[in-house]
């Protein structure tokens, strides 16, 4: 079965000249595990996913594991900010507010997304990821900015905005 393209399943109307080329998320359904294509313009609109039904919730950092990393930042096109953590890790108890607080604030202007570097060693190694927190931000598929340890939102918005 073919993955599912969301570029229209937000809202009723057709689409347009300027909503045909509006860029693109793409993303994995985290209950059914479809991959799905979301017009960035459109995810406040709350997206579900086409297979499931589900909903898509991007308007807070997304989930990503081995699997799933690798096609997301590439597919996307909006920049992807990656925050590597884990869940013992103190530092990064601190910045996931401000993490979330970035998802909300840039929704449908980039990807803000989490990966667990216990549970997704094989990613974390190929990043070289020696401390966490580390947030690297994406663009076109390529690393764009790299930070190492606890950053407050402001520096994590200043991370993002000159990419977006």
């Amino acid at each position: 079965m073919p993955d599912t393209d969301q570029s229209t399943r937000a809202g009723s109307e057709a689409p347009t000249q300027e909503g045909a080329s509006a860029p693109k998320l793409t993303v994995r359904c985290q209950f059914c595990g479809k991959w799905n294509r979301v017009r960035a313009d459109r995810v406040a609109d709350r997206p579900k996913c086409g297979e499931c039904g589900k909903p898509m919730l991007l308007d807070r950092p997304f989930k990503l594991d081995d699997e799933s990393f690798e096609r997301t930042v590439r597919e996307s096109e909006v920049p992807v900010l990656v925050d590597f953590y884990a869940d013992w890790c103190g530092p990064c108890k601190m910045m996931a507010p401000a993490v979330d607080q970035l998802a909300a604030a840039y929704q449908g202007r980039a990807l803000v997304a989490k990966l667990d570097t216990d549970r997704a060693q094989r990613t974390a190694a190929g990043f070289q990821i020696r401390g966490i927190p580390t947030v690297i931000v994406f663009r076109g598929g390529k690393e764009a900015a790299r930070q190492t340890g606890a950053v407050p939102y402001p520096g994590l918005d200043a991370m993002l905005k000159p990419l977006v």
